[in-house]
């Protein structure tokens, strides 16, 4: 994994440029505005997963940032611009080694946009607004023909339009705001005796995905599989304890002889350490073959940082398929942290706080335990429990950005003021969000 700085320096590389369509005819509907910059959208990837919760797929959403009675651009206008941009930094930074859902409308379909998407890694998502006519039906056929894949977005009824184009799609979208379970139990057998794959959308809670999976739904997206389910009385795995005890050490700046004992005390942990410090992650030079060679090469932050990571990865060894939580929060923790370097550059200790606010926000999810319980078994400072409990304070506003990024359907109206309190414009937050999605993306693979 190659140094975050190198990638901010790459991102950098496009700041700027015009991004606007590459053909006058592909956005015909914002044709008589002002050309498209990718520094006008905010970007956000959406999960999607497979029946055993394992990571498959990203939907990509984009959201104008623009402000004004003057903006009239819709958001969906933006894509093409966008996925021009993503192309050229490489489309692989954005969505990693999954396949990355993209909307299309009848503007992007006809334009020659697809050149720059790698067929083999994307979806395309027809959205339910879009006016089915032998020219789109044909221009649908050509890019299947090419190698293209499409699903139907929002389907709420098999209408002539949805049946004119099922030949032609292989996933169909539910989107469960939408969608009374009544409806949801007349269509999706028709769909399935079509052979048709099925993806739940704004699946919100764990009896939403049980009910889909129930139904026989093949794909899932939405925040469900991020939200606690606090069990009374559940206990920490014996590798989970020796790991927050050994933060508890850390924190409180306990000398390297008692860390390094710590450590060696679980096998486990002493492999998996031994395993990330040789990882192109951090970046050793030579092989590391001890655990006094590791802690004298992390530090104490990165080994902070790296238990942390350990953390998420232990269910993977299980079995369990946890690998969006994981990345979910590295990607939280590394965006965070980079926030933290662009607003106040000379402070390195902001940054390292910022991460571990980032990667602690999902533990309550991942040890069923309040998060109250979580911060009496290991030691933060009060800026940092601030933010984890109550979303206060600098690091709970840099928390409360991300999450918004993330929901950016439901809640893209509320970036802007945070972007501005941290002294981003838009394009800065999209460059720091492809380094941090690529550096969360490769230590997934790290950890598996």
């Amino acid at each position: 994994m190659a140094d975050a700085a190198q990638y901010e320096q790459q991102g950098e590389t496009h700041k700027g440029e015009d991004m606007s369509v590459m053909t006058s005819t592909s956005m015909p509907d914002a044709g008589s505005a002002r050309p498209l910059r990718v520094r006008e959208f905010f970007l956000a990837r959406q999960p999607i997963l497979d029946r055993r919760q394992a990571l498959v797929a990203y939907e990509l959403l984009f959201r104008n940032a623009a402000v004004g009675p003057a903006n009239v651009t819709s958001d969906l206008s933006a894509t093409a611009s966008v996925i021009a941009h993503a192309s050229q930094l490489g489309m692989e930074k954005v969505i990693g080694d999954s396949l990355g859902y993209v909307n299309v409308d009848a503007a992007v379909l006809m334009s020659d946009i697809f050149q720059f998407l790698p067929r083999e890694k994307v979806v395309l998502e027809i959205v339910e607004t879009m006016k089915v006519t032998p020219e789109i039906l044909a221009r649908i056929e050509q890019l299947v023909n090419e190698g293209f894949r499409f699903a139907l977005d929002d389907v709420i009824t098999d209408s002539d339009d949805v049946q004119m184009l099922l030949p032609l799609v292989e996933i169909i979208k539910f989107d469960l705001r939408d969608m009374p379970l009544s409806a949801l139990l007349k269509l999706t057998p028709r769909f399935r005796m079509a052979n048709k794959k099925l993806l739940a959308e704004k699946v919100e809670n764990q009896e939403q995905f049980k009910t889909c999976l129930e139904l026989g739904f093949d794909y899932f997206q939405g925040y469900y599989f991020a939200k606690p389910v606090i069990l009374s009385g559940k206990k920490l795995s014996p590798s989970q304890l020796s790991i927050m005890q050994l933060m508890t050490l850390i924190t409180s700046d306990a000398d390297t002889v008692e860390v390094e004992r710590a450590i060696k005390m679980d096998v486990s942990l002493c492999f998996n350490l031994l395993r990330l410090v040789n990882t192109p992650a951090v970046g050793a030079r030579r092989r590391i073959d001890s655990i006094g060679q590791a802690l004298l090469l992390l530090g104490r932050s990165q080994l902070q940082r790296w238990l942390q990571i350990m953390l998420y990865a232990e269910p993977c060894k299980k079995g369990q398929a946890m690998t969006p939580l994981l990345t979910l929060a590295a990607t939280r923790g590394k965006l965070l942290e980079l926030i933290a370097q662009r607003y106040a550059p000379d402070q390195r200790g902001i940054a390292d706080t910022a991460f571990t606010v980032g990667i602690m926000s999902l533990m309550d999810t991942l040890f069923s335990i309040p998060m109250s319980e979580i911060l009496e078994q290991v030691s933060v400072v009060e800026a940092v429990s601030d933010a984890l409990l109550h979303r206060k304070g600098e690091f709970g506003e840099m928390l409360q950005l991300v999450e918004h990024v993330e929901r950016i359907e439901e809640e893209g109206e509320l970036i802007g003021d945070l972007v501005t309190r941290f002294r981003l414009s838009s394009d800065d937050l999209y460059n720091l969000q492809v380094v941090a999605f690529e550096w969360s993306d490769n230590v997934a693979r790290c950890t598996h």
